[in-house]
């Protein structure tokens, strides 16, 4: 049987004329209105019990989270970061917010502005907001934040500014389509903990489709 006479069935059912005009109408005014769904409680709560949920979600995912007062500290933190953790390479996207960074002259990092490769160890990328509700980050592809610096490198660095964090997931996508009011970006990454799967013999293994750790760097003042 085919879709169309699947459908003309389905129609028959429920007595609708093929061409109601009507019914088309309610949907397209539905879809351009973009109703809101109904919110949780747990994501709608003032700033500062909002931001105590981000990190405490963010906390239990897995993600290493470094509270920062303001981005003059994070070049310092990330180099901090690397260091400790032995990497001295590093990938970032060719965002403003990042390339112009206060980096230490002494230090041996070496920092590239490309996309991420297969065997790249570290990448620094801006998020475009978190969402308390999940304990999530939400970064958009464009030609200053190539998706590939999202998954390729073991450990994925984001930089989160407290204005930007939303409660549930509805109002980070409403902040989306009014950056993107014409066209949405191609790609939107919604990232909770690093990377992990159980599926062989219900191990939990990290990295399986990404990196291996995830790094948020908040920054309160911003």
């Amino acid at each position: 049987m085919s879709k169309a006479e699947i459908f003309n069935r389905i129609r028959a059912g429920l007595h609708v004329a093929k061409d109601d005009e009507v019914r088309r109408q309610a949907v397209r005014n539905r879809l351009q209105a973009k109703a809101s769904n109904i919110i949780p409680k747990r994501a709608q709560l003032p700033t500062a019990e909002m931001m105590s949920l981000f990190l405490e979600m963010a906390t239990e995912s897995a993600a290493e989270v470094i509270e920062l007062s303001g981005r003059n500290e994070l070049a310092q933190a990330v180099e901090n970061w690397l260091s400790v953790n032995g990497i001295d390479h590093l990938v970032t996207a060719n965002d403003s917010n990042l390339t112009e960074l206060s980096w230490s002259t002494d230090t041996t990092l070496i920092r590239e502005r490309r996309p991420a490769q297969v065997g790249d160890e570290a990448s620094l990328t801006n998020a475009f907001c978190a969402i308390a509700e999940t304990g999530t980050v939400m970064l958009y592809s464009g030609e200053h934040s190539p998706t590939t610096l999202n998954f390729l490198p073991d450990c994925h660095l984001i930089v989160v500014s407290a204005s930007t964090l939303v409660g549930p997931y509805e109002d980070a996508w409403s902040r989306l389509r009014e950056k993107f009011p014409e066209s949405m970006p191609r790609t939107v990454n919604l990232i909770t903990g690093p990377s992990r799967s159980a599926d062989i013999e219900q191990r939990l293994q990290m990295g399986a489709h990404g990196p291996r750790r995830l790094i948020i760097f908040m920054l309160h003042d911003e």
